[in-house]
């Protein structure tokens, strides 16, 4: 803030006091005008005595031609004499009312200061609580509350997906150092020694790229606004994206079964592409050997069109189905599986949103997932 040389910042609470007194002394003061000319008008109007005649007025003898003009006189005389003792009171009583009443109504908004000066990282559970008034500013502190509900909620998952990604990232890159420390240390490394350490560094490499891939895709996705927007048909998006996922599929043996109806919805083909390649991923690396898959797209009677994905697998307890939406989460807990970097539903989710849809999943009775993904319909035109 910028202050002006010399002269010192005043608090609200002493430039409201300044503004009620001036307030009240210039009323005070136009009061007091009017009242003087009140008595000037009133006097005027004595009835005129015949000329000649004396007048004894507080023991004086006064000459009916100058009465009106001498009671005029006295009665401004002590008009302004009380008025002046009476403005000096009003003013007075009116900057000490002013000082208290502020001091009291501004004890809310001092507690938020308060507050708001002492919060950090490590303190952002303090929180301002109830306060005594029920005014705009009581609303100030419930919302100040609500705000710092928020952030808190905000770092707490920053911090938590901060640290998982640290973790999932220095997992391939301590597999790199240690097979190059160990083929360097070994003076005997034939050819084959060394394809197979550069096989390993290969892989390590390309979970990592994959890690980082989710993480920029994730950011990208998460609360942005659609660069791309056109029709697309979630049957025609599911049938490209199984082609990635079939070579896994068949590997393990799984049955799968397709129910693919036009589903029209409108958006970015590669994301919504890559929305089904997760559930598709998902349902094949988390599957159980010779286990099964359904697919199934539609379009509702609503303004709606669902893609589903159900799938084998082991059993899941269904209070730990929101937790799968998380980032670096595997069936509920807090580490991911070997295939994988626990980012496959949160980027689904997150580009869910990005168009205006939602996704919701529950588990299988016998053990598995289902993941059902709405959408809006596309507009016919």
């Amino acid at each position: 803030m910028i202050r002006r040389s010399g002269l010192p910042a005043r608090s609200l609470r002493a430039r409201v006091t300044v503004l009620a007194t001036t307030l009240v002394a210039a009323v005070s003061v136009l009061l007091l005008w009017l009242a003087w000319q009140l008595v000037g008008d009133s006097v005027a109007a004595v009835p005129q005595l015949p000329p000649g005649t004396l007048v004894r007025v507080d023991g004086v003898d006064v000459e009916a031609s100058v009465l009106a003009d001498h009671l005029r006189e006295q009665a401004r005389e002590r008009m302004v004499a009380a008025g002046v003792i009476s403005f000096v009171f009003v003013v007075v009583a009116a900057g000490i009312l002013a000082w208290t009443l502020t001091a009291r109504v501004l004890r809310p908004l001092r507690e938020i200061t308060g507050t708001a000066r002492r919060l950090s990282v490590e303190s952002m559970g303090e929180r301002i609580g109830a306060v005594r008034t029920r005014d705009e500013l009581a609303e100030l502190a419930h919302t100040f509350d609500a705000m710092l509900d928020r952030l808190q909620g905000a770092f707490d998952a920053q911090r938590h997906f901060v640290a998982n990604a640290s973790h999932e990232l220095r997992t391939p890159l301590s597999v790199i150092r240690t097979e190059l420390e160990v083929t360097l240390a070994d003076e005997h490394a034939d050819e084959a020694e060394l394809r197979r350490m550069a096989g390993v560094v290969r892989d390590a490499t390309d979970r990592a790229e994959r890690l980082v891939n989710s993480l920029l895709l994730l950011a990208r996705t998460d609360g942005a606004e659609l660069a791309v927007r056109e029709p697309v048909d979630l049957a025609a998006v599911v049938e490209t994206a199984w082609r990635a996922a079939r070579a896994g599929a068949q590997r393990r043996g799984l049955h799968v079964e397709f129910d693919l109806a036009p589903a029209l919805t409108r958006g970015d083909p590669a994301l919504l592409e890559r929305v089904a390649g997760n559930l598709l991923e998902n349902a094949v690396n988390h599957n159980v050997e010779g286990g099964w898959i359904a697919v199934s797209t539609r379009q509702w009677s609503g303004p709606w069109v669902g893609l589903s994905v159900r799938s084998s697998g082991d059993v899941i307890d269904p209070e730990a189905v929101a937790g799968l939406f998380q980032p670096f989460r595997r069936a509920g807990v807090a580490r991911t599986a070997r295939t994988g970097a626990g980012l496959g539903l949160s980027i689904v989710q997150a580009a869910v949103r990005a168009h205006g849809g939602t996704v919701g999943a529950e588990p299988v009775g016998d053990g598995g997932l289902a993941v059902s993904v709405v959408l809006p319909v596309a507009a016919q035109g």
